[in-house]
């Protein structure tokens, strides 16, 4: 206490000039009304400014909530495109009676480990069987294609993504009838572009063309995988090598969305009968 008062003592006239200022301040803001607006507009903006740094921070906190939100939203829409569903189409006298079901929905995932410059490449989700993950369940995000479910636990599951030697899509050239099979590797591991196999060499094909999902696999049918930028004929046959840079950033996956086709079990019924009674 003694220190305090000798404290204050010693420096006791700047602390009379700070209360006198203080006064004569407020005094002078009372009673003039040019200068009381302007401390008011003055104390609006610094308040307004402290506000909404203070709001920045706290949507950057939750920022991860946020988005957690968005990809359930995007996953309920996504289930609502065409492409994800099918149609009973009856056609009587000209009249198409037609009415559409759901084929597809997704499940929201995010992604808890990645890897991209391995020959073999996978992403690990924090989904698994309790959410409905079950093995080679397709894989998607906003960009484009995945891969594809390998492994699952009870809360995760591993995907064999795009980016691995033994990985085999379905694939299309948009706006043509061609179609091939997606592969990765072939000696060049570059972690943004694939190869597209089997496709017919008399098929006109230019750089820029875009490639999407055939429908003929796990994915439905014209979701985006990538775009050509170089064609060669294979050596020796009468198919094509199409170079094609992937859509799909592996480096910065977040959050993915896993396909649930909800008639898989009826066609592998079918498929597995057709083949034991041959």
């Amino acid at each position: 206490m003694r220190n305090l008062w000798i404290f204050l003592s010693k420096y006791n006239a700047f602390f009379l000039f700070i209360i006198f200022f203080v006064i004569s301040f407020v005094l002078l803001v009372r009673n003039n009304s040019y200068q009381h607006a302007t401390a008011f507009n003055s104390s609006n903006q610094i308040i307004g400014t402290a506000f909404s740094q203070v709001n920045d921070l706290k949507s950057y906190l939750s920022l991860k909530q946020t988005n957690e939100s968005l990809a359930k939203e995007n996953a309920q829409l996504r289930a609502q495109l065409k492409n994800s569903l099918y149609a009973d189409t009856v056609e009587s006298n000209k009249v198409n009676d037609t009415v559409a079901h759901q084929q597809y929905s997704y499940i929201v995932a995010r992604v808890v480990n990645n890897s991209i410059h391995q020959k073999n490449n996978y992403i690990t989700i924090n989904r698994g069987k309790k959410q409905g993950i079950t093995k080679d369940m397709g894989v998607i995000c906003p960009t484009g294609i995945v891969g594809i479910v390998q492994d699952v636990s009870d809360n995760f599951a591993t995907i064999r993504t795009l980016l691995h030697s033994e990985s085999r899509i379905s694939a299309s050239i948009a706006g043509s009838n061609a179609f091939g099979s997606l592969v990765w590797g072939e000696g060049n591991y570059r972690p943004d572009y694939s190869i597209l196999e089997d496709v017919p060499n008399h098929i006109i094909v230019k750089r820029g063309q875009k490639v999407v999902t055939s429908g003929f696999s796990l994915f439905p049918k014209n979701l985006p995988i990538g775009t050509i930028t170089k064609t060669d004929k294979q050596g020796g046959n009468n198919f094509l090598d199409i170079e094609v840079k992937l859509s799909t950033d592996f480096s910065t996956l977040e959050y993915v969305y896993v396909v649930n086709n909800l008639m898989t079990q009826e066609q592998k019924t079918l498929e597995t009968n057709s083949t034991k009674n041959e």
